[in-house]
């Protein structure tokens, strides 16, 4: 007879364990592991006369089903993100942190689509309706077609939901349902798992779009299992800083369209409103002629973006000089800092740099490798970049200069917004004429001898 294996894990965090403990290794949580109950057993082998499960049918991959309509909402930054617009059947987990602006965004998004003639419902487990009611009053949307309801009992929902057939359905959020054969708390991987499960099936049967709000952690990661990830068809992050207007809403993964494409979004008091030209936004406030001050020409999704990178080089009375970066990668800047010490003998050695990427943006595209360089050397020799001059490409650890993708619309959107010069690896292969200058470089140095000249080390 074989022997039955029973799985533990912990409600806190996910780790699994062979056998029951009290205390979780993983997290330090006590008395929160339990066991494993799976959906539905079966036998390894069909016993003779024993019922077996049904026959599915099986289709050719050249099937001539229509592909199925995609539904605008009228915001070109949201439907820009959802790859044209939302798809039927669609599952979308959306997190960010508290407070970021997450409600705002998916009560405006229902909104558009109620009053584009899709049947919304919008179901909170965080607020009552009355609170959801005051805000859309603040936002100007008490006029749209949007039902309401305030609910976490996974099995109401979905009664209702069958009952009432949706074209789209905002769950806020997937920490608050609780299902009711799960034996654990609201919030739990568990409860989490299980609630994500029940909704994309739903949605999956049924062809309502299902969009799930997502706590995160203080990572940045979205709590819970990461299998709800793999279950969803999109995942998106809105990001930015509180104490900022800007919003970037970034897809990370897209099943009907292309991933890390954004949408920009300003928080005003009548809430978040769409950024057509998040260039020229990101530009308006910037100093010219400032030492230290770049703007790089980068791409994010299939949009180009320019933004400025601003860097701050200082004597430093500590044995430890601090480097502090906000909105890039802090490894990549140790790199360039060693790069630019060992090949080019400009060292940083009893200084502190600080790096800023202005408007609350995160960049993690190798392309701004050049013009984060520019920036450093600019404020270590306070000596200022042209402000009508655009930076691109990566380092390489021996100092040379490498190409980077898409270098015919970074220079478009820099011409269109008035640049004049450009600065690139010199094996951009570029497919038209430009109306920009364009000063190519193989390496790190050639770059520094033509714009900086001699630099004491």
């Amino acid at each position: 007879m074989a022997k039955s294996t029973n799985s533990f894990s912990c409600n806190d965090c996910g780790a699994s364990y062979g056998k029951w403990a009290g205390h979780c290794d993983a997290c330090d949580a006590w008395n929160s592991i339990v066991e494993d109950v799976p959906l539905s057993t079966g036998p390894a082998k069909v016993a003779l006369g024993a019922k077996r499960g049904a026959s599915i049918q099986l289709t050719a991959l050249s099937g001539s089903e229509p592909t199925p309509p995609r539904v605008q909402s009228g915001n070109a930054e949201l439907d820009r993100v959802l790859g044209g617009g939302l798809v039927p059947s669609s599952a979308i987990l959306l997190g960010g942190d508290p407070g970021i602006g997450k409600s705002t965004l998916l009560l405006q998004a229902a909104a558009a689509f109620a009053r584009a003639g899709q049947k919304c419902i919008y179901i909170s487990g965080e607020e009552a309706t009355a609170q959801i009611r005051m805000r859309a009053a603040r936002l100007g949307l008490s006029d749209a077609p949007l039902q309401l309801a305030a609910e976490t009992n996974l099995r109401n929902i979905l009664t209702t939901l069958d009952a009432e057939r949706p074209n789209l359905v905002i769950i806020d959020s997937i920490q608050t349902m609780w299902s009711d054969n799960v034996d654990s708390a609201p919030g739990s991987v568990s409860q989490v798992r299980a609630a994500c499960h029940e909704l994309v099936a739903y949605a999956k049967r049924s062809g309502t779009s299902v969009v799930l709000v997502g706590h995160v952690t203080k990572d940045g990661q979205i709590a819970g299992p990461r299998v709800v990830e793999h279950m969803v068809d999109t995942v998106l992050y809105f990001e930015g800083e509180r104490d900022h207007q800007f919003r970037i809403l970034r897809a990370v993964k897209n099943r009907f369209g292309p991933s890390d494409e954004i949408g920009v979004f300003e928080m005003t008091g009548a809430g978040l409103a769409e950024v057509s030209n998040p260039s020229a936004l990101f530009l308006s406030e910037r100093d010219a002629l400032a030492p230290g001050s770049v703007v790089f020409a980068g791409i994010e999704g299939s949009r180009p973006l320019l933004c400025e990178i601003q860097a701050l080089v200082a004597s430093s009375p500590l044995a430890t000089p601090r480097r502090s970066v906000v909105g890039w990668d802090a490894g990549r800047l140790a790199m360039i800092l060693a790069v630019l010490d060992a090949r080019c003998g400009i060292g940083f050695g009893g200084m502190d740099v600080y790096l800023n990427i202005a408007g609350g943006l995160r960049i993690s595209e190798p392309a701004a490798d050049l013009a984060v360089a520019a920036a450093l050397i600019s404020a270590r020799q306070d000596h200022p970049i042209a402000s009508d001059t655009i930076i691109f490409g990566e380092i390489s650890l021996s100092g040379a200069l490498r190409p980077v993708g898409q270098p015919d619309s970074r220079l478009r959107e820099a011409e269109k917004l008035g640049f004049q010069a450009a600065i690139t690896p010199s094996r951009v292969k570029l497919a038209g004429e430009s109306g920009i200058t364009v000063h190519k470089f193989d390496n790190l140095t050639g770059f520094i001898d033509q714009f900086f000249g001699t630099i004491e080390t």
